[in-house]
């Protein structure tokens, strides 16, 4: 069955400009996209319903958050500022030690709330128990690029990441809301032959890898293989350059000299200004890296980190970051945070025709209600400029995944939000006891 949209502003990372279009979704992909008052009364008998913009409301794609830890909702306000490495070993990994699949399942479902009610439609997942967190992704209607968090220290190492790659042929692909990747924590935590195994086995088995990198200033001296080699040089050696896919998270200390050798198709970097800012991390120069033609994405991280899963927030702040930070307010231009925000992770996360506004595309996107007091003054040409600096996730009308609305004004149409909010608030109990 179609549906219309019509009379809406419509803008992805290929226009130059917002224009007033009619959008026909047939099933999950975008069918058509067409000037306004084009598309009213052609879709034929199947069109099943008919939204009216009347040219006060904005369809852009849905955010794509490049990194994260979904079910981390569930330790939020834990270890409130505290360094990185003094948050993570006194505070989060204790508590983790204690989850179980059941209790990641709700955390990502508690998670799926937040996101979808801010605009999220796919989101990378870094955690554990890969097959409750594909359950949950599949129950809450969202997609996911997910891969289970690996360390040196995991008992049987090799045989779990033998269970990864099986995991990732059985299951991705099945459902076209989520994929599977490889997931080593990062270069502090997982031994040089480990990377370098993990790197064999993505390259055979042609699979994406994720992790954190260069995320704060003392990282390059925590590092036993550094010692002998640059960052870069590792990733070399370990051949993790060379994988169909690699997404690196924060990259704060990335040197300038290196942004080079970070510009390759098959590379992304994922941005976390806001959980950088609050771990005191330092500011990922992303104008510059944009710029040098590097793949800049933004993501949350987790919300005990962050502690939003808000990305229209994230976004804005990456925004005024860079300007602050470069003293140059043209650094960082809304379209480009725009395209980070909205774009650049999903090739990263293995979904290849979501994104843009298109047809033939997956039906991702979020409606928003430009008829709000702090849009007055909008038009097409500084529509951008209006949703990511005087806009926020609080404008959000709808946010519809494969042409499914999973959020309408104000009400989730897919989830129970009171029972995963009550079931939720045990686990947190149980977990805090």
């Amino acid at each position: 069955m179609k549906q219309i949209y019509s009379n809406v502003a419509v803008w992805d990372a290929e226009a130059k400009t917002a224009k007033m279009c009619d959008v026909c979704v047939d099933g999950t992909k975008f069918a058509a996209v067409e000037p306004a008052g084009t598309l009213c009364g052609k879709c034929g008998a199947e069109t099943k319903a008919y939204f009216d913009g009347h040219g006060r409301v904005a369809l852009i794609p849905g955010f794509k958050n490049g990194h994260g830890h979904a079910a981390m909702t569930l330790l939020r306000g834990l270890g409130e500022d505290e360094p990185l490495m003094d948050w993570l070993q006194n505070k989060i990994w204790p508590i983790e030690a204690k989850m179980n699949g059941e209790m990641i399942y709700h955390g990502e479902m508690l998670a799926a709330l937040e996101m979808a009610a801010t605009g999220t439609t796919l989101y990378q997942d870094h955690y554990f128990y890969t097959e409750d967190i594909l359950r949950a992704v599949t129950e809450s209607g969202l997609k996911a690029g997910v891969c289970r968090c690996i360390f040196s220290t995991d008992k049987d190492c090799e045989k779990q990441i033998a269970n990864d790659v099986r995991f990732a042929k059985e299951q991705s692909g099945e459902d076209k809301r989520f994929t599977v990747q490889l997931g080593p924590h990062a270069p502090y935590t997982v031994s040089f032959d480990l990377l370098k195994t993990i790197a064999d086995t993505a390259k055979e088995n042609d699979l994406a890898v994720q992790m954190h990198w260069l995320e704060t200033k003392g990282e390059r001296s925590m590092v036993d293989a550094w010692k002998n080699m640059t960052p870069e040089e590792s990733l070399d050696r370990t051949g993790l350059i060379d994988v169909k896919h690699l997404l690196l998270a924060h990259c704060v200390w990335i040197e300038e000299k290196d942004f080079g050798f970070y510009a390759r198709d098959n590379v992304t970097l994922a941005h976390n200004a806001k959980c950088n800012q609050k771990l005191c991390s330092g500011v990922a120069p992303i104008d510059a890296m944009s710029k040098a033609g590097i793949c800049v994405a933004i993501g949350t991280d987790g919300a005990a980190s962050n502690n939003r899963l808000d990305m229209w927030d994230e976004m804005r702040f990456a925004a005024l970051a860079q300007k602050g930070a470069t003293g140059d307010p043209t650094a960082l231009p809304a379209e480009t945070a725009l395209k980070m925000a909205t774009y650049n992770a999903a090739k990263a996360l293995g979904f290849e025709h979501t994104g843009l506004i298109k047809k033939g595309y997956d039906a991702d996107f979020i409606l928003i209600d430009l008829d709000k007091p702090h849009y007055v003054g909008w038009d097409l040409q500084n529509l951008v400029g209006c949703l990511v600096y005087a806009g926020s996730s609080a404008d959000i009308i709808s946010t519809v995944v494969n042409g499914e609305t999973l959020y309408n004004k104000g009400e989730f149409t897919k989830s129970d939000a009171e029972k995963i909010i009550a079931n939720a608030k045990e686990i947190r109990k149980k977990l805090t006891a």
